[in-house]
């Protein structure tokens, strides 16, 4: 939820040179694939979207990755809280019905009550706003799930490896064909970036499939809410969870930085898939 990388500035910029989560390319063998990458503003962020291997200067990798964006763009306008005419603040307003929103506001709704439930209570749908009551704002979901559905166009791209970085926050994959391991794999490096120090890299992570999430308080301070205790959380440190998807690394990842050590035995018993690491 709460990003910790410096996306790249332009394309086809070389990844490695920034802190946080930043991906860098580890080729699995001496034949270095190709690279390119976009950058866009979108839902309040910078995501910057690298592809790598054969074909990725070929007209239908910038077609995926126009179509990559377009959803992003899709999920915005139905969930952001900055924009007036967003599905989510219509229904906040009852100017709209939930029936005549996206089918996506519904299917937040749903995310939310199985991520209550699996985290113990650590993750909620209903957040502080301005006025100082609760309203539904799945705002700790939208962004794992949107790059998460944002990849779908990516993954059909033949020896195409990807990584989408969103606030810091990154999802990994490739196409099927494309091997996980091996001489013919290719690797990408995850910086972690220490809470305490936010210039150096705490740890490092190889992967060739998989998203990463960290949630703290180093970069936006108390702004991660616990609907146990009802207040906000300005502890420090930071968790970082890694997975198959975005979505659940996100939650799952907010929920341990706030929830108590029910939360914790919940992920350790359900989210077998999920690896964790508090700094």
């Amino acid at each position: 939820m709460d990003g910790r990388g410096v996306p790249p500035g332009r394309p086809d910029h070389h990844p490695d040179h920034h802190p946080g989560h930043h991906p860098g390319h580890h080729p699995g063998h001496h034949s270095v694939p190709r690279r390119r990458a976009w950058v866009e503003q979108v839902m309040g962020m910078p995501v910057s979207l690298h592809l790598r291997g054969d074909g990725v200067h070929a007209q239908a990798a910038a077609r995926a990755v126009e179509e990559a964006f377009g959803i992003l763009r899709e999920m915005d306008s139905v969930f952001s809280t900055y924009r007036d005419d967003s599905d989510l603040m219509r229904l906040r307003r009852g100017q709209v019905q939930l029936a005549q929103c996206s089918p996506l506001v519904e299917e937040s709704l749903r995310i939310g009550e199985e991520a209550q439930e699996l985290t113990k209570g650590a993750f909620t749908t209903l957040l502080p706003t301005g006025g100082g009551d609760l309203a539904f704002d799945p705002t700790g979901l939208v962004k794992g799930w949107a790059v998460d559905r944002a990849s779908a166009p990516l993954r059909r791209l033949p020896g195409i490896s990807f990584c989408v970085n969103a606030g810091g926050d990154l999802l990994v994959g490739a196409h099927d064909e494309l091997p996980a391991s091996g001489p013919d794999a290719i690797l990408w490096r995850v910086g972690i970036e220490d809470p305490r120090d936010r210039q150096r890299i705490a740890s490092t992570l190889t992967l060739a499939r998989g998203a990463v999430a960290t949630s703290g308080t180093a970069a936006r301070g108390a702004h991660l809410y616990d609907p146990v205790k009802g207040e906000l959380v300005g502890h420090p440190g930071s968790v970082t969870v890694t997975g198959p998807t975005l979505l659940w690394a996100d939650i799952w990842a907010t929920a341990l930085f706030v929830g108590s050590e029910s939360t914790r035995e919940a992920f350790a018993r359900s989210a077998t898939d999920y690896l964790s690491t508090a700094l």
